[in-house]
């Protein structure tokens, strides 16, 4: 795969452009880049640059909750071993067995600035189970919309600290690189278009790329930004074929694919065919609580046999008041359309949910590229491996952003105030041709990976689509666009480029990567990592 990405997707030079100067950038605002803000001391000034505002994250959409051990009957062993198992693996144990050791001072933290868990009426935290979890570990709030309350809290705390910044509805469009160092960040914002922002470390925490497939549960900004930039930089990405595919969304025409969160499995939900018939233990001996790859591929499995677009959640079999406090916003969600949830059959498929692969770092949130440390969904730490166990996710952001924010504070630190205006102006590009229609080239795109890198793949699809990619390329990447829809389409399809030819490579099926043609796991030539990044005129690829 020849590498056509210019290395900045916009010309520019230091002396024709406006310049800001903090001690730590962090680029995302979600729970993640928030709570890598809250590590940095006061003494040192933070910038926070999100591209939409702070409640438009998957941080924000996120349903379920965080997984920690809270009961006194679970265990630490025992949240380790259901996220090695469903690591297939490919998981970090050192990575994972601290993940999950810091949790309940994590959620401890949330509680303290605010956020308020549901709790039960004896008192104490009311726990909820997922799919993969041998316990009850969940801790959720508003019922279904976990994600809503603890953003609301982070974010009155974050705005109460003096040292932080925040600047809303501005795109991140390249990391400044010098002398083999990031040394922050060219943004785009309202006032005053292109500015260089320069920081002493810069934090990426810019979450997922579920844009890039037609069927998502993300938010329209999650379009792997942070994956584009990082690699246009040089930062070394790792096992960008692990696409988690969730396997319950809202499948109505015309309507938004809204989650339908596995926490309704968790409470008794049953999945059912066309026919009413309950099928997942055919499949799994855990059934409905089996873990999402095994989920999604029985839901794909059963479709083909019933010859429907989709399967359906019954919960009639219910408690039906109990259902209609613990899930509030799904029960509204669905009466939009005409189901009440205690009695009808919620329709649903799978759609693509989180990005497992991501930027490589260390247990200090550490990439290839010194000056960044990266957080959250953009990362590939080592603690998911080929597929994420449930409620892992806001977890991960809470521990890899502590630890960004204190590493990069420590590291900002020891360095002078010595900014100064290097000569990074990227040669012009010429625009020429015909102007072209982005929204057409990005349904392409987004249809193009659903059928061809979805939750089933083949070699044969996947080259076509390497070569359908290679052509947009072409004539996409070469444009100089002036707004947010040209740059997020050159993005989408360059991450989009990388996460075919990774998944063409491994030619195994592990975890959320189903090859059809090669539907064994081999562990003999496969329990490796995919490494991937730019190198002159071409990516590089290394399997180690």
């Amino acid at each position: 795969m020849s590498s056509s990405t210019p290395r900045y997707l916009v010309p520019f030079h230091p002396k024709q452009t406006a310049h800001f100067f903090t001690d730590i950038l962090i680029i995302g605002g979600g729970l993640a880049g928030l709570r890598a803000a809250l590590a940095v001391p006061p003494e040192l000034s933070v910038l926070v640059v999100t591209k939409d505002a702070l409640q438009q994250s998957n941080s924000a959409y996120a349903q379920g909750g965080i997984a920690g051990v809270i009961d006194p009957e679970d265990r630490f062993e025992d949240h380790i071993d259901d996220t090695l198992i469903a690591g297939a693996g490919l998981c970090d144990s050192d990575v994972v067995e601290m993940v999950v050791r810091e949790a309940p001072e994590r959620i401890g933290e949330l509680i303290e600035w605010g956020t308020h868990f549901d709790e039960l009426t004896s008192g104490g935290l009311m726990l909820g189970r997922e799919g993969g979890h041998s316990h009850h570990r969940i801790v959720h709030a508003l019922g279904d919309a976990t994600g809503q309350e603890v953003m609301r809290a982070v974010i009155t705390w974050t705005r109460r600290q003096q040292n932080i910044t925040i600047w809303e509805n501005a795109f991140t469009l390249d990391l400044l690189t010098a002398g083999e160092q990031c040394r922050g960040a060219l943004v785009h914002t309202r006032e005053y278009r292109k500015i260089m922002v320069w920081a002493k470390q810069t934090i990426l925490c810019t979450g997922g790329a579920g844009q890039i497939y037609r069927e998502s549960t993300n938010p329209a900004v999650a379009t792997a930004d942070g994956h584009a930039l990082a690699y246009r930089a040089g930062v070394e990405l790792r096992d960008v074929e692990f696409m988690q595919f969730h396997p319950t969304v809202l499948y109505i025409a015309g309507g938004s694919r809204s989650l339908i969160t596995e926490a309704i499995r968790g409470e008794g939900a049953h999945l059912v065919d066309k026919n009413g018939r309950r099928f997942m233990l055919e499949y799994d001996a855990r059934g409905e609580l089996a873990p999402r790859d095994v989920v999604s591929q029985s839901i794909e499995s059963q479709m083909e046999k019933t010859r429907h677009a989709c399967v359906y959640l019954d919960m009639s079999h219910l408690d039906p008041q109990h259902i209609l406090n613990r899930f509030p916003h799904i029960a509204e969600t669905c009466l939009k359309f005409g189901l009440d949830i205690r009695r009808d059959r919620i329709p649903v498929r799978p759609g693509a949910h989180y990005m497992v692969g991501g930027v490589t770092v260390d247990q200090m949130g550490r990439t290839s590229l010194p000056g960044l440390w990266a957080a959250g969904e953009v990362t590939s730490s080592g603690l998911h491996g080929a597929n994420r166990l449930a409620s892992n996710s806001l977890l991960e952001g809470l521990v890899y952003g502590a630890h960004a924010g204190s590493g990069a504070s420590e590291a900002a630190a020891r360095m002078q105030d010595d900014f100064q205006a290097l000569p990074l102006d990227s040669p012009p590009r010429q625009n020429g041709g015909e102007p072209l229609d982005i929204l057409d080239i990005r349904n392409s795109l987004t249809a193009l990976m659903w059928r061809a890198a979805g939750v089933r793949r083949d070699g044969t699809l996947l080259t076509e689509a390497a070569g359908q990619i290679d052509t947009w390329r072409k004539y996409v990447l070469v444009r100089q666009f002036d707004a947010q829809a040209g740059w997020e389409l050159q993005n989408m399809l360059t991450v989009a480029r990388l996460m075919v030819a990774a998944a063409l490579a491994r030619e195994e099926s592990r975890g959320v990567h189903l090859r059809t043609d090669f539907p064994e796991t081999d562990n003999e030539h496969w329990l490796r990592h995919l490494r991937l990044r730019r190198g002159g005129s071409a990516m590089e690829m290394v399997a180690y």
